[in-house]
């Protein structure tokens, strides 16, 4: 188990760190819109690549930091039954949801998008706009990014989970949130 609990560790690095980093896009993505706000109405310009660019941030920072959000138990989900839970029953839910839910969809959102983003950097696909971002195969890779950052947490989420039933670890964070 302690094999287990090393790998868990190295995914939940992986993930913080790649979370931490993409999210920095959040607040180039306001500068830039700022800066597309100016130019548009206080100058009457406009530059595509700069919107475009916007739209490849935000997709970044949802897609790449999915799995930082899991890790730190941010995403959303109807807390009725769960915190009320027994840490031991919140670990067997967390278990379940990732081997019967998450990972599954993953995995078909993996598979399905293989030749859309094999198609994407086989023709190099840029932006419908002249002047766009000519890196739209680059976008398409963050589906593959996503299911594997996903799976690979809740991968991570089960040994913790596993860990939590054997009693080799507890809780740490609120709502049931593990802290490693």
């Amino acid at each position: 188990m302690k094999a287990l609990l090393a790998i868990a560790r190295v995914i939940d690095t992986v993930n913080e760190h790649i979370g931490r980093a993409v999210s920095w896009f959040t607040v180039l993505m306001v500068l830039v819109t700022v800066v597309i706000v100016v130019l548009r109405y206080g100058f009457n310009m406009g530059y595509i690549w700069m919107q475009e660019s916007v739209r490849f941030m935000y997709a970044f920072v949802f897609m790449l930091c999915a799995g930082y959000t899991l890790l730190h138990d941010g995403h959303v989900r109807v807390d009725v039954f769960y915190l009320k839970m027994s840490e031991r029953g919140r670990a067997m839910v967390d278990i379940f949801g990732s081997v019967f839910f998450l990972i599954p969809v993953c995995a078909v959102i993996f598979i399905f998008s293989w030749d859309y983003v094999l198609n994407s950097w086989a023709g190099m696909e840029g932006s419908m706009e002249e002047r766009g971002l000519h890196a739209v195969y680059l976008l398409k890779t963050c589906l593959w990014a996503f299911s594997v950052l996903m799976i690979a947490q809740a991968l991570s989420r089960i040994i913790h989970g596993g860990a939590i039933l054997l009693g080799l670890e507890h809780e740490t964070g609120k709502n049931g949130a593990q802290g490693f």
